[in-house]
């Protein structure tokens, strides 16, 4: 199981981002692909998930109306378009996988569900997301 990220970079308040969450090695659909950041001094969060086999979404609340995940399923690829940036979006971003067999997965990433981020793997590096005011 291989995930590779990429995107990020600086950006002023206002503007837009895109990540993209490349995977290998593993049957796709039968996975749920989640986004998570952590800032400086601040804990991990989930910040988004999309289902592979469905494309069923969620998002944590901080995100709703200026993020979009999505899915290129011929690509094994999902994305993550962040708009309306603000500088309270600053954080090392990154991407992970979770098998659907964990339940209702993606609620836990947007925090709507109790559950453990842990059952996520293949999580990759990180790319810095810094927006400035």
């Amino acid at each position: 199981v291989q995930l590779v990220e990429s995107g990020g970079g600086l950006v002023q308040t206002g503007g837009s981002l895109r990540l993209s969450c490349a995977a290998s090695g593993f049957h796709f659909f039968d996975y749920a692909i989640g986004w998570f950041r952590q800032a400086p001094g601040k804990e991990r969060e989930g910040v988004s998930c999309i289902s592979a086999d469905d494309g069923t979404t969620s998002y944590v609340d901080s995100v709703k109306g200026r993020f979009t995940i999505s899915i290129n399923n011929a690509k094994n690829t999902v994305y993550l378009q962040m708009d309306s940036l603000r500088p309270e979006d600053t954080a090392v971003y990154s991407c992970a996988a979770a098998h659907l067999l964990e339940g209702d997965i993606c609620a836990v990433v947007a925090g709507t569900k109790s559950g453990d981020s842990r059952v996520f793997g293949a999580w990759t590096k990180g790319t810095q997301v810094t927006v400035s005011s």
